[in-house]
C-alpha cells in the first residue's frame, strides 16, 4: 500500500490528469481503512519510514497521528483483538480489559526516530503516567540494545564471527544513537524507570563511548535509585575488554548516591536514608565478592574500593569479610603487609557469631586478625554469661578458644625464623615483624590462661585452719 502511493505520487497520477486517478483512490482507502487499524498503522509508518524517512511526510505524520490517539485511547475501549506474548503475562486467565502497556511491544519495532516522536508526543499530552511511559522505554531498549555483560570475549555486539571491522563499527554507532535518544526520553519523576534498567543503560553508553552528557546523567539517576540494584547490576564492563569490569563509573555512582546524605533531613527521612545506606553497603559487599575474584585485580585498588563507603554504611562486616577472604583465595602471593591492610577494614565485632566463627578457623587470616577475633568471641561469651543466659554454650564456646589458641600459639613458633640471618632479612622488608609476633603469642598465651580458669571446675571452698595449725605456722616462721 505504501510503496503504491508513492509510486502514484512520482508519477502524478493525480486528478488534474484524470478524474478518479490512483493518487485519490489510495488516499481515500489509507484514510478509511489503514489508518482505522492498529497494526495496520504501526506496519505503514514502519515502511514509509524505511522507504522515504520524514521527506513522505503525508504519509509518516498521519501515521503517528493515529498511533498516538490510539495509544492515550482508554484501556476499556480497546478492542483486545491479539495474543499479549509479554513475560509475566498469563494469557490463559481472562481478563476485563487489557493491561495499561498493550502499545509498547508493537510500537518497538520502530526505528528510534519515529519511536522518538511517538513518545515526545504522548509524554507532551500528560495523560499516561511516567512508569508507563518508562515501561515503553524499557521494552525498547531490551530489544535493540545488547547488555554488555553478555557480550562475547573478542568485544563484539553480536555473535557473527565473520563480522567485519566497518559492520562492528556500525552497529556500534546505531547502540550508542539508540541508547543516547533513550536517556534524552526518560521522565524526570523519580521511580518511572527502575534503577536496574539506569545501570544497564550505564553499562551500555559506558561500552558504546556515549556522550559525556548522557552518560552524566545515568550515573546520577542511578544514584538516586541504587537501593533497587542487584549485586551483578553494578559489573560495567570496559570497552577494550569485556571481561573486565570499569570500577571508575561505579565510584562515580557511589559519589553521588552518598552526596544525597550531606543535605539535610527530617527525622523521618534520615531513618528512611539509613535504610537505604544498609541495603546499599550488602549489595555493595557482594560487588566486592565478584571483584575480587579477578586475579589481576590488584590489591591498593581494592582496598581503595572498599574504602569508598564509610564504616557507619556497614551495620554488620559479614559480607565484607567475605569478599576479602575470596580475594585472600584467588591470590595467595601476597605479603603479609598486604593481608594485614586488608583485614585490618573489618570490624570483629560487626561480625555475626556464625561468621566470625568461621573466620577464627581460617588460616588464610593473619594471627593478629584471628586474635581480635577471638578477644571478641570471648566478651561475647563473658557477657552472655553474665547475663545469666547460654552458660553451657559459653562454657562450651570457651574450651573451643582455648583449643584455636592452642593451636595459634604453635602455628606462632613454627612461623619463628630458624636464623638470625632470617631475621634480618626479614626485618629489611617490614621493620619491628618479630615483635608483634612475640606481642600475638604473648597475647595468645595470655587468653589461654584467661580462658582457661573461666573452664576450670568451680574452686573448692578453702578449710578453715584450726587455731593450733595457724600457731604452730608462726613459730616455725620465728
Amino acid at each position: 500500500m505504501v510503496s503504491a502511493m508513492l509510486a502514484a505520487r512520482f508519477l502524478r497520477m493525480t486528478e488534474v490528469v484524470a478524474k478518479g486517478n490512483l493518487v485519490a483512490k489510495l488516499q481515500t482507502f489509507f484514510d478509511s481503512c489503514v489508518l482505522l487499524g492498529w497494526k495496520d498503522t504501526v506496519a505503514a509508518l514502519q515502511a514509509a519510514w524505511q522507504i522515504s524517512g520524514w521527506s513522505e511526510s503525508r504519509i509518516v505524520q498521519p501515521c503517528i497521528d493515529s498511533v498516538v490517539e490510539k495509544i492515550l485511547m482508554p484501556p476499556s475501549k480497546v478492542t483486545w483483538s491479539y495474543t499479549y506474548t509479554r513475560p509475566g503475562y498469563n494469557t490463559r486467565k481472562p481478563h476485563q480489559s487489557v493491561p495499561k502497556d498493550w502499545w509498547t511491544e508493537d510500537i518497538s519495532e520502530l526505528d528510534i526516530e519515529v519511536f522518538r516522536s511517538v513518545i515526545c508526543t504522548v509524554r507532551a499530552s500528560s495523560q499516561l503516567p511516567p512508569p508507563l511511559i518508562g515501561e515503553a522505554l524499557h521494552v525498547y531498549a531490551c530489544k535493540h540494545l545488547v547488555d554488555p555483560l553478555h557480550v562475547g570475549s573478542s568485544g563484539v555486539l553480536h555473535q557473527a564471527p565473520q563480522t567485519s571491522a566497518a559492520a562492528e563499527e556500525t552497529l556500534v554507532a546505531k547502540q550508542r544513537r539508540v541508547v543516547e535518544s533513550i536517556v534524552t526520553m526518560i521522565p524526570s519523576e523519580t521511580g518511572s524507570v527502575t534503577g536496574r534498567f539506569l545501570l544497564r543503560l550505564l553499562r551500555v553508553a559506558n561500552y558504546v563511548s556515549a556522550s559525556s552528557s548522557t552518560r552524566a546523567q545515568l550515573i546520577r539517576q542511578a544514584a538516586s535509585q541504587l537501593n533497587e540494584a542487584r549485586a551483578a547490576d553494578l559489573l560495567i564492563p570496559l570497552p577494550s575488554d569485556p571481561e573486565t569490569y570499569d570500577v571508575g563509573a561505579l565510584e562515580a555512582v557511589l559519589e553521588h548516591f552518598l552526596a544525597q546524605f550531606q543535605r539535610p533531613a527530617a527525622a523521618e527521612e534520615r531513618r528512611r536514608m539509613s535504610a537505604t545506606m544498609t541495603k546499599v553497603a550488602r549489595i555493595f559487599d557482594e560487588y566486592l565478592q565478584t571483584i575480587a575474584l579477578d586475579r589481576d585485580f590488584p590489591v591498593g585498588k581494592f582496598v581503595h574500593l572498599v574504602e569508598c563507603l564509610p564504616d557507619i554504611a556497614r551495620s554488620d562486616h559479614d559480607g565484607l569479610y567475605y569478599a576479602i577472604d575470596i580475594y585472600l583465595k584467588e591470590h595467595p602471593e601476597l605479603s603479609k603487609a598486604d593481608k594485614k591492610r586488608l583485614c585490618r577494614l573489618i570490624d570483629c565485632r560487626k561480625m555475626s557469631p556464625d561468621v566470625r566463627a568461621q573466620a577464627i578457623a581460617n588460616d588464610r587470616l593473619p594471627l593478629r586478625t584471628i586474635v581480635q577475633l577471638l578477644f571478641v568471641e570471648q566478651e561475647r561469651t563473658i557477657g552472655a554469661a553474665a547475663g545469666g543466659s547460654n552458660a553451657a554454650d559459653g562454657g562450651a564456646g570457651d574450651r573451643a578458644s582455648v583449643g584455636v589458641i592452642s593451636q595459634l600459639a604453635a602455628r606462632t613458633k613454627d612461623e619463628e625464623p630458624a636464623s638470625s640471618a632470617v631475621h634480618k632479612s626479614d626485618d629489611a622488608h617490614i621493620p619491628r615483624r618479630d615483635h608483634t609476633r612475640v606481642a600475638d603469642g604473648t597475647a595468645a598465651a595470655a587468653m589461654t590462661r584467661s580462658l582457661s580458669v573461666s573452664t576450670n571446675t568451680p574452686p573448692v571452698a578453702r578449710k578453715e585452719r584450726t587455731p593450733e595449725e595457724t600457731g604452730s605456722r608462726m613459730r616455725n616462721k620465728q
